[in-house]
């Protein structure tokens, strides 16, 4: 019963997490930028991106929570590994957010500035892969917890 509360928590969350992500990337993003001068639409979407993260730090630290405690009953019951996919796919989103968000944010603002060995447009899109791949990771994470246990 618990594993079942947990992993609908999981597919919840997840999916809450998911759809955030999609209407940031694809709905709010480009409606700024379609609708204010580019340097006001480039300072309110790099806050958005940063509430992202922030909560993407805290959503995926639940989930791999989740993922850990689902693991151990899985263990326990003999049903495999304590470290299943869903712990995996938590970690890469995770991966994703301080890799696509946190490592390349100073790297764009030198750029920005005109220093640095990438230009900006180069680490907008590495930083553009992550945040996509992440959406990605988080949706089949979502998927992996609303299927029925095996």
């Amino acid at each position: 019963m618990k594993a079942v509360v947990l992993g609908r928590l999981g597919a919840r969350l997840a999916g809450a997490w998911t759809g955030l992500m999609i209407g940031l990337g694809a709905v709010a993003a480009p409606a700024l930028f379609a609708l204010l001068p580019r340097a006001d639409a480039g300072r309110v979407a790099a806050r958005l991106f940063s509430l992202d993260a922030t909560i993407g730090i805290g959503a995926g630290a639940v989930l791999v929570l989740i993922s850990l405690q689902l693991g151990r009953e899985r263990a326990e019951q003999g049903r495999g590994s304590r470290f299943g996919l869903e712990l995996g796919l938590a970690l890469g989103a995770l991966l994703c957010i301080v890799a696509g968000y946190y490592a390349l944010l100073p790297m764009i603002e030198e750029a920005r500035a005109g220093h640095g060995i990438l230009s900006f447009g180069a680490l907008h899109a590495i930083a553009s892969a992550f945040f996509v791949t992440k959406a990605a990771i988080v949706a089949v994470l979502a998927w992996r917890f609303s299927a029925p246990e095996r």
